[in-house]
């Protein structure tokens, strides 16, 4: 709610990076050094993962062996094709639409910073076999997707419900995504926050 707001979320400090947190605790989200960043996206790429098994399409996770000229993965692939004959690859990414970079556009249009992220992991990508369909996933740190992200949950939402009869999976999926990113964000503005006799 803080960061929706505007609201100061602390007092200004130091992160263990060396870098000034301000007082809305911005750098926290960003601090390439904080370890919650690379859990966050274990999180969430596994989260995806369980969805789709959900929906009864099986996948595996950072699939090896597919062409990439410096040996990175995507965050994973269907098993089974997915859209005219292919396998689906997919990537995710979370962004802070609130940094300066970002603001501005996402002040104009929600989900205008992801947008930006999905486009980037698609230039990342680009060289990915045409034997492969791949789509980014990019969440916002206030919880918006970009538009294929949420066309791709619609559709595993709505085959979540064909196996459970539940008609708000795909509600259900949407509200998981953001809840989690929520708490990664309450994760990594503690993470920020300077020691004291070795307890935060």
């Amino acid at each position: 709610m803080g960061l929706r707001l505007g609201l100061d979320l602390c007092e200004p400090h130091q992160c263990h990076c060396g870098s000034v947190v301000d007082a809305r605790g911005l750098h926290s989200f960003v601090c390439k050094t904080a370890s919650g960043r690379a859990a966050r996206n274990h999180a969430l790429n596994d989260l995806v993962a369980r969805s789709f098994a959900a929906a009864g399409v099986p996948v595996t996770k950072e699939p090896a062996g597919l062409f990439r000229t410096d040996g990175k993965r995507p965050g994973g692939l269907t098993r089974v094709p997915w859209q005219s004959d292919k396998p689906l690859c997919w990537d995710v990414t979370v962004i802070c639409s609130l940094t300066e970079f970002y603001v501005n556009g996402a002040a104009r249009k929600a989900g205008a910073a992801a947008e930006v992220a999905a486009s980037r992991k698609d230039e990342k990508y680009e060289d990915l076999d045409s034997r492969y369909l791949f789509e980014p996933i990019a969440v916002e740190t206030l919880g918006v997707l970009n538009s294929y992200a949420n066309s791709l949950l619609k559709e595993i939402g709505y085959k979540i419900s064909l196996n459970t009869g539940e008609s708000r999976e795909v509600s259900f999926l949407h509200q998981r995504i953001s809840v989690l990113v929520q708490r990664f964000n309450a994760i990594l503005l503690h993470d920020s926050l300077p020691t004291t006799d070795g307890a935060y």
